[in-house]
């Protein structure tokens, strides 16, 4: 179990290195939280009572300190980062004394252990803002969702954006095919359909292809693999901790994955073609997308004629307008031809692309307006 006493707030960046101080005497507490950061794939600095390197309280990313310690360092500088460790969960006391020791939560292990091992993890990758997550999903078949969710990656990696693209729609072909690096090496979904619990962020950003500076989570030419919703949370949440932005691109039947990966997105943009049938089709995709994604927006790929333009077809959808994709001539050729939607800086397409990323990175994080 753990609890919060002040809001959490993100490290400051020189706060972003090493592992945790752990501060305790208890030797059977500190052999347990020695095991979790081993666990998390952090090397502690260890004081037995009270810090005795000079800086280690102020310069470490992240403070353990055993309830039996709390007392004597109660007249320490107020820092962020301090968690305090207690077993009894019927000691009222604790919170009295986390507060005079100015922690930030306080963990009784063992029932916090997973969420203790999170944040150890978290200082050990050094995490600081997390990505901004963009799914991209068809109102219908053919509409052009994967091409814009491989444009969206292509144009955040050539403005120097940490991006990595992940394929969620078992059925699509693979995105690495549409970036023509189906030959790349690094690991397909079917390497990553048994994770469970953590993925490390730099491991899995590392063991996937590298394709026009972008990383591509995609699946391989052979039978078809079910993911599950465990799965895919912990390897979004891992290729969120990144930072930079993940875009991922949807199936339009929702199954258990995808509704994970539903919850873990800041944004969804529907592709909607400029037609009747097509709208009558993505009114059904943005109901059921809508009961677990809140922010979800229109795409509507022209050309729209004077009878049905894009705002009346976001009208009808009940959906913010993110914008109107125009056509783009020579698409096809230039896909045949290996080269990935949104490589022509100068096409409608990466044009989109660029000015929905001028919008949604707009201080670093924020979501268009």
């Amino acid at each position: 179990m753990a609890a919060s006493i002040t809001p959490e707030r993100p490290a400051a960046p020189e706060e972003q290195r090493n592992g945790p101080l752990i501060v305790t005497e208890d030797e059977e507490l500190l052999d347990d939280l020695l095991r979790l950061c081993a666990a998390a794939g952090a090397e502690p600095e260890v004081a037995h009572g009270a810090p005795t390197r000079r800086g280690s309280w102020e310069g470490a990313p992240l403070i353990l300190v055993g309830d039996d310690s709390a007392a004597r360092l109660c007249g320490r500088a107020r820092r962020e980062g301090v968690l305090l460790i207690g077993r009894d969960l019927d000691d009222h006391g604790i919170w009295r004394r986390a507060v005079d020791l100015g922690a930030d939560h306080v963990a009784f292990l063992p029932d916090a252990e997973t969420w203790l091992v999170d944040r150890i993890a978290d200082v050990a990758e050094g995490v600081g803002r997390q990505a901004l997550t963009v799914g991209v999903i068809g109102g219908r078949g053919g509409a052009g969702a994967s091409t814009l969710a491989c444009a969206l990656a292509v144009s955040a990696a050539r403005a120097g954006r940490r991006t990595m693209l992940i394929d969620g729609d078992p059925l699509g072909g693979g995105l690495d095919v549409l970036l023509g690096g189906e030959g790349a090496e690094g690991l397909r979904w079917p390497a990553f359909a048994e994770s469970r619990g953590r993925v490390a962020g730099s491991a899995l950003e590392e063991s996937l292809p590298e394709l026009h500076s972008l990383r591509v989570l995609s699946w391989d030419r052979g039978d078809a693999v079910v993911i599950p919703d465990s799965a895919m949370r912990a390897v979004l949440a891992a290729a969120r901790r990144r930072g930079g932005v993940v875009v991922v691109d949807l199936p339009r039947r929702i199954d258990d994955a995808t509704a994970e990966a539903l919850a873990q997105i800041d944004l969804g943009l529907l592709v909607v073609p400029a037609e009747l049938r097509a709208v009558a089709a993505s009114h059904r995709v943005a109901s059921t997308v809508g009961m677990v994604l809140r922010d979800l927006r229109a795409v509507v790929r022209g050309p729209c004629g004077p009878e049905l333009d894009d705002e009346e077809i976001a009208g009808l959808l009940g959906l913010p307008l993110a914008g109107q994709l125009p056509p783009e001539p020579g698409l096809s050729a230039a896909l045949d031809g290996g080269e990935p939607p949104g490589a022509s800086a100068r096409g409608p397409l990466s044009r989109f692309c660029t000015e929905f990323w001028a919008r949604a990175l707009a201080g670093e994080g924020g979501v268009p307006a």
